[in-house]
């Protein structure tokens, strides 16, 4: 039994509830004994008032000679004897005493006094016949009899000693006191025992249940058997166990259906990585491929010092691949062709339609012959500034080169009008023996010719629209000669819109400041443009391809 109240001490909740109910009942009973010790009280003092009476009218019914009527004074000769009685004891602690009185006649005259002058007064006392008067330290106490009481026309007022009655009810508050004390206690101690197996034992059923189905949630363990499942009750706390049941299957059947989620999700993730290693594998053969489409520098430097020309180059795509591209290669009349380009948008549909680009003009420029007479043919094409080639098999061979860019627009623009694909393009024919450049610019950023002092001296602008925007497009021709230590720059959009962290272009200006200061050789201007735009794009996002393509015919 002391082990089991032991547990139940351990009890933070019962311990919190029995000492509200034992706190409670003594508030309660503490309340009640107030009106009990008023009544109390009121017992005692009339206890004293019918032990008083019992000696007044003993006192004034001793005998007298027959046919004697007593007198006033008589009376008060013999009430005066009352201070003189001894005392009664009326319990253990009060004692019957009577220190005083005051005799009058129904008038109110006095008739006299004894001991302790009373401070009831008569008129007090004949207003209010039950009026009594207890002195502020409880020691006095005033009673008065009227004239039906005494039997004839008088009034008496007793003064009592009552110091005896605050001990007497001292006692009985502690009687009651510990009564109140010793109920509490038994009921108290009754519902704190009661309390275990109606509501601590489940309740801490119920809490290591909890414990119970954390541990198994978090570390992905079996449902336990739960303690509380066996206690079955109708009650309020047996709802909390029904919706801990029912919360833990639910948490349970949700947290099942997250985890096959999540390995849904894992297997998904886990293809989708594969399909991203696939697709990349794919965008990394198709740069290479890109690439590959490129002239390589090996047969560069070989075009290069053939001819004494000087060629610098530079290609950086946004993406893995690109739209833009260049390429310089031989043709059939001993001419190079050399072609910048810049596909619209940019990623694979651009990529492809660069290849496409590339292809056509290198095997359109290869393969014409335009029929006819020379000099009607180089009429019909004749170039706003005139033909300016030493020969009319120059021109022509450069014209019927050329003829490639009108044969690639009309091929895609019959073919993959709906695409919505085209490009800006470049296409020039170079002599490189004596400098003559043939060429179309459709569409694309001007070519600047530069000095090597720093002179922009042409500007070559576009002549035409873009290729494959529409059939049917007539594309003029020009010509020019690039003299010896002259640079030719051509170049794609992305160099003049590169951005930096603030979204701010490089600009035409920048580009043009560039160009007018001294230059010694193509490759050092390279180096100085894509020098300028690292600088100025620092670590920011590229939104779009670079290439930079210079040419430089050598001083003999």
């Amino acid at each position: 039994m002391s082990l089991k109240l032991f547990k139940i001490r351990k009890s933070r909740l019962s311990f919190l509830v029995v000492s509200v109910a034992f706190i409670s009942i003594l508030i309660i009973e503490g309340i009640l004994l107030i009106p009990s010790m008023i009544r109390r009280e009121k017992q005692l003092l009339n206890q004293v008032e019918e032990i008083t009476e019992g000696k007044v009218s003993v006192l004034t019914q001793i005998s007298v000679p027959s046919g004697i009527e007593e007198s006033d004074e008589e009376i008060y000769e013999q009430l005066s004897n009352l201070v003189k009685l001894k005392e009664i004891k009326i319990t253990d602690e009060l004692k019957h005493i009577i220190v005083g009185g005051s005799f009058y006649t129904s008038n109110g005259k006095l008739i006299g006094s004894f001991g302790e002058k009373p401070q009831l007064s008569f008129l007090d006392f004949k207003e209010n016949p039950n009026k009594s008067f207890r002195s502020q330290d409880g020691t006095r106490y005033d009673a008065g009899w009227t004239a039906q009481q005494m039997g004839r026309e008088t009034f008496l007022i007793i003064r009592h000693d009552t110091s005896s009655l605050q001990p007497e009810l001292n006692a009985y508050i502690l009687r009651i006191g510990g009564l109140v004390v010793l109920i509490s206690m038994f009921v108290t101690g009754g519902v704190w025992i009661a309390l275990e197996p109606i509501v601590i034992r489940p309740i801490l059923c119920l809490r290591n249940d909890l414990i119970k189905a954390g541990e198994a949630i978090s570390q992905d363990k079996p449902s336990p058997d739960f303690a509380s499942a066996s206690i079955k009750r109708k009650d309020e706390l047996g709802d909390v166990i029904t919706a801990f049941d029912t919360m833990y299957h639910q948490i349970s059947s949700a947290y099942l259906q997250r985890k096959r989620a999540e390995a849904a999700l894992q297997v998904s993730l886990t293809e989708v990585e594969n399909y991203s290693q696939a697709l990349n594998n794919e965008l990394e053969k198709g740069r290479e491929m890109q690439l590959n489409f490129l002239p390589a520098d090996e047969r560069i430097k070989c075009f290069a010092d053939e001819y004494n020309w000087e060629i610098a180059s530079f290609f950086q795509p946004a993406r893995q691949v690109a739209g833009d591209f260049y390429d310089i290669f031989e043709l059939n009349n001993g001419s190079v062709g050399f072609v910048i380009a810049d596909v619209c948008d940019k990623g694979v549909g651009a990529a492809l339609f660069m290849a496409l680009f590339r292809s056509l003009i290198r095997i359109f420029s290869a393969q014409i012959q335009l029929r006819g007479q020379a000099k009607s043919i180089l009429e019909q094409y004749l170039p706003q500034e005139g033909w300016i080639g030493k020969s009319s098999l120059t021109n022509l061979a450069h014209l019927n080169s050329l003829q490639a860019v009108c044969l690639t627009n009309e091929y895609v623009a019959k073919l993959h009008g709906e695409l919505g694909m085209f490009a800006t393009l470049f296409f020039g024919v170079l002599e490189p023996d004596t400098g003559l450049l043939t060429y179309i610019n459709a569409g694309h950023e001007p070519l600047f010719i530069i000095s090597s002092d720093g002179k922009i001296i042409h500007k070559l602008e576009s002549t035409a629209p873009a290729v494959g925007m529409l059939p049917n497009i007539n594309f003029p021709i020009n010509q020019i000669y690039l003299q010896p230590g002259e640079i030719l720059l051509g170049y794609t959009d992305g160099v003049t819109e590169a951005r930096d962290c603030n979204g701010k272009f490089f600009t035409d200006k920048q580009l043009i400041s560039l160009l007018e200061q001294p230059i010694d050789s193509a490759k050092e201007l390279l180096n100085k443009i894509t020098t300028a735009i690292k600088e100025h794009t620092g670590n920011s996002e590229q939104f779009d391809d670079i290439t930079i393509l210079a040419l430089q015919r050598k001083t003999e």
